[in-house]
C-alpha cells in the first residue's frame, strides 16, 4: 500500500497544481523530470510554501538557510526562488553521484558529507525512509530527463546547459 492510498500523501489537487508550471519550467532547464521534483516537494513540505522544519529548513523544497544563501535564494519562502534553488541543488547532487539517484536523494536529505562518510545511504532511519518514499512516489524512475553539462568559468561562475562541449 502506498502513502497516497493510505491517505498520508493525499493533497488537494489545487495545492500541487499551483506550482506545476514553475516546476515544469525549472526542472526542464536543469534536465530533471518534473515528477521527480514534485516527489521531492511532496515529501519535503507537502506543497506548503510556508513550511519550516524543526531543524530550520524552509519552503517547498525545505532549503536550509545556509544552503539557500549559497544557491542565491534570497527568500526561501518565495515558491519560485525555492524551487529554483532546490532543483539546482538536486541537479548538483545528481551530478556528484552520477547514475545514482538514491545517493543524490540521501545527500539532499542528510547532506553529501554523510553520504560520503558512509559510502552510501547513511544508516539514519529518516534518510532511508525519505529515499524510499520519493522513489516510490516517483515510480523508482531515474528522474533525469536529458544529459546536462556543467561549465565553470575562470571566475567560478557555473552554467548548466544541455549543449555538449565542442567536439563531442
Amino acid at each position: 500500500m502506498t502513502g497516497t492510498n493510505a491517505g498520508w500523501l493525499r493533497l488537494p489537487a489545487a495545492t500541487q497544481a499551483r506550482y506545476q508550471e514553475e516546476i515544469k519550467e525549472i526542472a526542464a532547464r536543469y534536465g530533471l523530470s518534473s515528477s521527480l521534483v514534485e516527489s521531492v516537494i511532496r515529501v519535503e513540505s507537502a506543497f506548503n510554501a510556508s513550511a519550516v522544519s524543526r531543524k530550520g529548513a524552509q519552503g517547498l523544497m525545505q532549503l536550509m538557510p545556509q544552503t539557500a544563501q549559497s544557491l542565491g535564494v534570497r527568500n526561501a519562502f518565495d515558491p519560485k526562488q525555492n524551487i529554483e534553488g532546490g532543483v539546482r541543488h538536486l541537479r548538483y547532487l545528481i551530478d556528484r553521484y552520477p547514475g545514482n539517484l538514491p545517493l543524490a536523494l540521501a545527500a539532499y536529505n542528510a547532506g553529501a558529507g554523510a553520504v560520503d562518510t558512509y559510502r552510501g545511504i547513511p544508516p539514519y532511519p529518516e534518510t532511508q525512509d525519505y529515499v524510499r518514499k520519493i522513489l516510490r512516489i516517483n515510480g523508482g524512475g531515474v528522474g533525469v530527463a536529458q544529459p546536462i553539462f556543467r561549465y565553470e568559468d575562470s571566475r567560478g561562475s557555473v552554467t548548466y546547459t544541455n549543449v555538449p562541449p565542442a567536439g563531442r
